[in-house]
């Protein structure tokens, strides 16, 4: 079985949808972050273009939404013309990034980051940290990162795959 399917797997609970690859790793060596296209087998549109897997990672940033995290990005956007102008050129590029991971026309293209029409509203922290772990200059994925340990200790993603 390919490691890196079976350790995505083991870390979402199930089996990921569409064609999709690592693209960024722990210090462990176990996907922290999976690239998909933008449209499933079936033709159905997939606007997530970065999935967060790491469950660790996942569980923190999880406590942060449940904390009302998302409000308070989307009022800081409304405010802060700096971190919006850096939103809208991290939206940019994602968008390019998912258009060149179609096999035809992304059509998700009228989405960014977290399938958001509009890149100054926030409702998935998961989805920025993923793209800013990608590759992509997300403001908010570099803040939510900096402020906070994720990697775990114990390795349990690659320590599940010896079982």
């Amino acid at each position: 079985m390919n490691t890196d399917r079976y350790i995505v797997s083991w870390q979402l609970g199930r089996e990921p949808r569409g064609s999709w690859r690592a693209v960024s790793r722990c210090r462990h060596g176990a996907p922290v972050v999976i690239a998909t296209r933008p449209e499933l087998e079936d033709g159905e549109p997939f606007p997530t273009l970065y999935w967060l897997t790491c469950p660790t990672l996942s569980e923190r940033v999880s406590a942060l939404e449940s904390e009302g995290a998302a409000e308070k990005w989307s009022t800081r956007l409304s405010t802060d013309r700096d971190l919006a102008d850096a939103m809208r050129s991290a939206d940019e590029v994602y968008r390019r990034l998912r258009q060149a991971e179609s096999i035809d026309s992304d059509r998700c293209a009228m989405v960014g980051i977290a399938g958001q029409r509009d890149p100054l509203k926030t409702k998935c922290i998961h989805a920025h940290v993923a793209a800013y772990l990608a590759g992509v200059a997300d403001p908010i994925g570099d803040a939510v990162l900096s402020e906070m340990e994720w990697e775990c200790d114990d390795a349990r993603c690659m320590e599940e795959e010896l079982d």
